[in-house]
């Protein structure tokens, strides 16, 4: 397969392979900054021989919080893995109170932050973690170190032997990370990954991903602390491609025009909002153009890989991608060859306009504690089923269990969580790791997800309902912006509603319906109602009876990360969101 057993071979093996000038970009004010190979390593065996002056040991663990994507996490990552020990990344979005928990629950000895934000944040609960000896801070910021003062501290190399040393001894089942999932419920839980679970999973997915080595740039946003970018921010780094970290999601747009990349990665919810401003430009447009746009729209609706749909349908298309779906792709920088989605079951009708605009979505599927790719679709060999999560990866074992679990066992899958051996040993049973998802396999490979075993709910009169497929139907309205269907011992299902407020007053405004100016009162206005109900009513045609919504509250307040209503990679925080409307629990049901 390869001689890369370490996470730190990945950046050599790209030294002697592609030696790029520009390895890591980031932008600092206005200007884009490259890092080549070469200095990506330099800096790298820097910070390594400045953690040994600092006295760092092996399985010592050293935090990373960022605010976004840059080069120095990148470097620090590696600078930390060589010395032997471990790097443990925090969302820079939870609470004080979690970096609290997630710092003395690691013992981590040291941090490097991004930002004033973070450091601030971090500083409040300083002295409640004993084991923290320091803070250094990639942005200037005040009162704390800045990691430059590493830089200085590594100059000298008379130690290098030293780090060579520690590097030697680093085997590849050792640990090199902890990562605590932001978790739906509860505590964050530790996932320990070895060099191994994400080295081979790197290396098992590589064949999949129709990456042009040595000559492609990708564009990267999603959180680094999540195991989905990260792992394949070492895929880019084996294929030698250039990575451009994205400045923020606001400055999306901007920068994709900058960096015209040819791979990302998104989450379903960025596609969603992409997907939804294309929509709203082509209902703006008038005449031939509003009819041509939305022919290739209902065209794209349609489509199938390998030319399914025939010979008339690809003539349409063709049609359709030299007038419409071209501007999509200006849009996006005019160069994106792939997207590769994970985090969240995708819409299928994403899935399918994306391939017909030319921008091919490969939909994947993991865990944090299977490092994480399980599965994943690729157009090549036949290898793309829309609705699906594509095959198994070669090398990864999965087997349904009798009550629809998806169990795997693979070289990627975890050690276990960290000081937590009862609930390593609920998940980790017979060499198989009991992933909490229900799904099935065709008689063609295909993996397909249904819902999550833990979400899944049973209604009074005894019938199950799983609520994701209800709430990614319901959410292909623009009227909704986010749902939560409720109903766990209830006599039927009903949802919780964030509407999409922008939506909704521009659709007021073109009917000339008056629904009030604040979020309270457009959530309280018997036309907004009723259109939401149609919605409802329309979706709910595709469901038995004891499925369909029957019922529903409209939520005033946008349900962010911060407030609490979401994971960091954007999944429902399903307890807290029915603790924070109880009042509108009790409307429902009582």
């Amino acid at each position: 397969m390869s001689t890369i057993t370490r996470l730190f071979d990945f950046p050599y093996h790209q030294l002697e392979k592609y030696n790029l000038s520009d390895a890591l970009v980031t932008k600092y004010g206005e200007e884009w900054i490259k890092t080549s190979t070469k200095e990506y390593l330099q800096k790298a065996n820097t910070v390594s021989r400045a953690l040994l002056r600092l006295g760092v040991q092996k399985n010592d663990k050293i935090a990373l919080i960022s605010s976004n994507n840059r080069t120095e996490w990148n470097i620090c990552d590696i600078g930390i893995l060589q010395v032997g020990a471990q790097n443990v990344p925090v969302y820079p979005t939870i609470t004080a109170e979690d970096y609290e928990y997630i710092l003395n629950h690691s013992e981590s000895s040291y941090c490097f932050v991004s930002d004033q934000e973070v450091f601030d944040k971090l500083n409040s609960i300083k002295n409640n973690v004993p084991s923290l000896k320091e803070i250094y801070s990639f942005n200037d910021v005040k009162g704390c170190k800045n990691w430059k003062e590493i830089l200085e501290l590594g100059e000298d190399e008379s130690n290098q032997d030293v780090v060579e040393d520690r590097k030697s001894n680093v085997t590849t089942t050792d640990l090199a990370t902890i990562i605590y999932t932001s978790g739906t419920t509860g505590r964050p839980k530790g996932v320990m990954l070895t060099h191994q679970n994400i080295v081979t999973d790197v290396l098992m997915s590589s064949p999949r991903v129709p990456l042009r080595d040595g000559d492609a740039i990708a564009l990267s946003f999603l959180p680094i602390c999540h195991i989905f970018e990260r792992m394949l921010l070492y895929l880019y780094q084996y294929h030698g491609i250039s990575v451009y970290f994205a400045e923020s999601i606001e400055k999306m747009s901007e920068n994709l025009k900058e960096v015209k990349p040819h791979v990302m990665t998104v989450v379903p919810r960025l596609l969603e909002k992409v997907y939804d401003k294309i929509y709203a430009k082509g209902t703006d447009l008038t005449g031939i153009k509003k009819k041509l746009f939305f022919w290739a729209l209902d065209l794209g609706m349609e489509y199938q890989p390998y030319g399914e749909n025939g010979f008339w349908y690809e003539f349409k298309l063709k049609i359709a991608r030299k007038l419409i779906f071209s501007k999509w792709q200006e849009g996006l920088g005019g160069q994106l060859e792939l997207l590769v989605c994970g985090s969240a079951a995708l819409q299928t009708r994403l899935s399918r306009v994306f391939c017909a605009a030319n921008i091919p979505v490969m939909e994947g599927y993991g865990l944090t504690e299977t490092s994480p790719v399980i599965s994943v679709n690729v157009m090549k060999n036949r290898g793309f089923r829309i609705g699906s999560v594509g095959k198994v990866l070669e090398g990864v074992e999965v087997k349904i269990a009798e009550d629809g679990e998806i169990l795997c066992k693979g070289p990627n899958v975890m050690v276990g969580y960290y000081k937590d051996e009862e609930k390593t040993n609920e998940v980790l049973q017979n060499g198989y790791f009991h992933t909490g998802d229900i799904g099935e396999i065709d008689n063609e490979g295909f993996l397909k997800i249904t819902d999550r075993k833990k979400e899944m709910f049973k209604t009074s009169g005894g019938k199950y309902v799983a609520p994701q497929i209800l709430e990614n139907t319901l959410k292909q309205s623009r009227f909704i912006e986010q749902i939560m269907v409720i109903g766990d011992g209830e006599k039927m299902p009903a949802a919780f509603i964030q509407p999409n407020f922008e939506f909704i007053k521009d659709w007021a405004n073109r009917k000339n319906i008056a629904i009030g100016s604040t979020n309270e009162e457009i959530v309280t206005n018997n036309n907004v109602i009723e259109r939401i109900q149609e919605e409802i009513d329309h979706a709910n045609e595709k469901f038995g009876n004891w499925e369909k919504v029957k019922r529903f509250e409209l939520t005033s307040d946008i349900w962010t990360i911060e407030s609490g209503h979401l994971t960091p990679t954007m999944k429902l925080k399903r307890k807290i969101i029915i603790e924070k409307y109880r009042d509108l629990y009790a409307k429902i049901y009582n």
